[in-house]
């Protein structure tokens, strides 16, 4: 029988043991290159004289590697998990503390100063637009005024926008912004009498927040808020 070369088309006859043998014979690395051959193969349970290979070492170290991977990935499963609830957990006293506010005033305090530390994050800001320097039916302490339709073109019809590895922008973080590394833009819509404003998260860690990553709880935390909003400013 002629050789077989990878990359030849098979004969036509049926191969039988003899010639696959001699085939592996004359290919003794085709296992350590394809090692995916042996899940088709039933090895010998034990061995059975010198001229047979015993695979069942090579089969315990692969149920090895693949219990090290499965460990691996439940692993990550589980930190994933603690991670959200530890999230979960964070804005729920979040969204306490702001319900707590006895003013105005104490909220807007509450909201952009209180909760960094509760939320894990470095600065919280609150962008409103405006045209001038007095904002309608809100109090200027402890927001940040942006031009009209800065909200409309950063959010870009977004709702919720995450970015990683930036540098923070003064006008949303002040003196602040050169801590910031990543951070999360959230739309606040309050009502058609008040102009649009962002909530946003700022972090020294520039991977807090990455693009991709989910916002349901942070997306909540800010619903929560807006709904605050519109309740202080008695609007609907």
């Amino acid at each position: 029988m002629s050789e077989i070369k990878a990359g030849q088309t098979m004969p036509d006859r049926i191969l039988n043991e003899e010639d696959i043998i001699k085939w592996l014979r004359d290919h003794p690395k085709f296992l350590q290159t394809h090692p995916e051959a042996c899940a088709y193969l039933i090895p010998p349970k034990s061995t059975q004289g010198r001229s047979v290979a015993d695979f069942q070492t090579y089969m315990i170290e692969r149920l090895k590697a693949d219990k090290g991977a499965l460990e691996e990935s439940t692993r990550e499963i589980v930190e994933n998990s603690r991670a959200n609830m530890n999230n979960q957990h964070r804005i729920h006293r979040a969204v306490l503390r702001i319900l707590e506010a006895r003013s105005f005033e104490e909220f807007i305090r509450i909201l952009t100063m209180d909760l960094a530390p509760l939320l894990d994050v470095d600065i919280i800001a609150l962008l409103v637009e405006s045209d001038g320097n007095i904002i309608p039916h809100i109090p200027a302490g402890g927001l940040r005024i942006v031009p009209p339709g800065t909200a409309d073109k950063w959010m870009q019809g977004k709702t919720s926008l995450l970015q990683s590895n930036i540098s923070g922008i003064e006008i949303i973080y002040g003196g602040g912004a050169t801590l910031v590394a990543s951070q999360a833009l959230l739309r606040v819509d309050v009502s058609m009498d008040i102009p649009p404003a962002i909530l946003a998260f700022g972090s020294r860690d520039p991977n807090l927040f990455e693009p991709g990553q989910a916002t349901d709880q942070v997306a909540f935390f800010t619903r929560v808020a807006e709904r605050c909003l519109r309740a202080w400013l008695d609007v609907q």
